[in-house]
């Protein structure tokens, strides 16, 4: 069979991204694929530079230099339009949930739909209440406002949101800080089973390593702003890397806490 020259395409494609802020450098030539289908789950301490790389992608920073190509196109250095055509494919999904206060659920969830595709107002609640059923929720929790929610609604409704225009490809910032164990099981199991529905290629950032085992296929360890380990989800508790070690197991002693008493 002969192989389909756009599946051997990575959805997204990193090479050489740098990105300092003064004298801190925060990316330092960051090469990274993620497959079209793919869960891949970045991980890593505070202050490792995971926000500032999907800011990157998302084209929110623009790199000092190096290469991110969507679909492969590049995208370093779209603006306007051209942004807004490649972005209008992204879902996403904020750590905080990010909800607009004064709007009730349901326009939250169809904010992107009205606003960016211009839908009518009874189609987009219509996609609505279809999108707060997938991640669980009544159609009753639709006219509430966020301050009505729980800290887990919340999250089901930035969920529901993200995944409204049906993206090819849907970002998940820390989705489960600030949730119990329980209700972040909960949304992990709501985003393997949304972007599996949609067929969509997630990235999601996290140091929370019971939701990267779970919703990664692949997991990439970001560390002082270079990858220093990539590998399946299940493996990552056996990397042979020191650094990726101590962080997944949560060690107090080893390499990166040794480094950062030395300075």
């Amino acid at each position: 069979m002969t192989p389909n020259p756009a599946e051997s395409v990575p959805k997204i494609r990193l090479r050489g991204v740098r990105k300092r802020f003064g004298s801190n450098v925060v990316l330092d030539g960051i090469d990274l694929d993620v497959a079209t289908g793919e869960s891949l789950v970045v991980i890593g301490g505070s202050g490792s530079g995971k926000s500032v790389l999907l800011k990157c992608i998302l084209g929110l920073l623009r790199p000092d230099s190096g290469s991110i190509e969507i679909d492969g196109e590049e995208t370093v250095g779209l603006s306007g339009r051209a942004r807004d055509r490649v972005n209008a494919h992204i879902g996403m999904l904020f750590q905080g949930a990010a909800l607009f206060d004064s709007l009730p659920v349901w326009e939250n969830v169809a904010f992107g739909l009205i606003q960016g595709r211009r839908a009518g107002r009874a189609e987009a609640r219509a996609r609505a209440l279809a999108c707060l059923k997938q991640v669980g929720l009544r159609p009753s929790v639709a006219e509430l406002y966020p301050a009505e929610l729980s800290g887990g609604m919340q999250k089901r409704v930035g969920l529901a949101r993200a995944i409204a225009a049906q993206p090819d490809i849907v970002f998940f910032d820390e989705p489960t800080t600030g949730l119990d164990p329980i209700m972040a099981d909960v949304i992990n199991d709501l985003i393997v089973a949304t972007t599996r529905d949609l067929g969509a290629t997630a990235l999601s950032i996290t140091h929370d390593m019971a939701s990267a085992t779970k919703i990664g296929d692949r997991i990439a360890m970001l560390y002082k702003g270079r990858l220093i380990w990539v590998g399946g989800a299940q493996e990552v508790f056996d990397s042979g890397n020191a650094h990726v070690d101590q962080f997944v197991r949560g060690r107090a002693e080893g390499p990166i806490t040794d480094e950062a008493d030395a300075g």
